[in-house]
């Protein structure tokens, strides 16, 4: 049966909290390029103003198979479409609240994120890092599976090239964005 990617089953392992962003908050990011959905090419230290960079695993295919049979045994690693659904649902209200950029991060390619973005209509650019070289400068936490290094799920807002917040594990999911827009709301944000 193919998987529902739009929806997350209510016995999702829940991940813990294993100290792996502890080290980012008050971090420069590297000047690392990475190709981006739109065909351009974004450097995420060189962005001015506040961005919010969440990162997942990795985006599902309609009509393809999990990646692995146990994908939804594994804690924090499914529910990577309705986090970019709930960025793209909130895009606006960040933009409100004084978001400059919004970006997606995976260990993807961009030509498989390209159809991802297409599909879901995303009015933003999500952001390859198949080579790992952002994911190795800034130590981001990672998983193996079926032989692939992935992203561990986070949300980091920067401002100006330094990480000022980290959200790290993500759970669920589909509250990514609500919960960087309470964060947002709150003062001293």
């Amino acid at each position: 049966m193919e998987p529902d990617y739009l929806s997350l089953p209510p016995d999702l392992p829940v991940p813990e909290d294993d100290g792996g962003a502890d080290h980012l908050v008050g971090r420069r990011l590297p000047n690392v390029s990475l190709e981006a959905t739109d065909g351009g090419r974004v450097t995420l230290s060189a962005l001015r103003g506040r961005s919010v960079v969440y990162a997942y695993p990795r985006t599902g295919e309609p009509g393809r198979p999990n990646l692995v049979p146990d994908w939804d045994l594994i804690p924090g690693a499914r529910g990577c479409t309705p986090q970019t659904c709930s960025f793209r649902d909130h895009h606006a209200e960040l933009r409100g609240l004084g978001v400059a950029h919004l970006h997606g991060l995976s260990t993807q390619t961009s030509a498989y994120q390209r159809e991802a973005a297409e599909r879901l209509h995303l009015p933003f650019t999500l952001l390859a890092d198949p080579h790992l070289a952002l994911t190795k400068a800034l130590d981001l936490p990672t998983f193996a599976a079926a032989g692939q290094t992935l992203l561990r799920r986070l949300t980091m807002i920067v401002d100006d090239g330094i990480v000022s917040k980290v959200f790290y594990p993500v759970f669920p999911p589909d509250r990514s964005a609500a919960d960087v827009v309470a964060w947002l709301r709150a003062p001293g944000a």
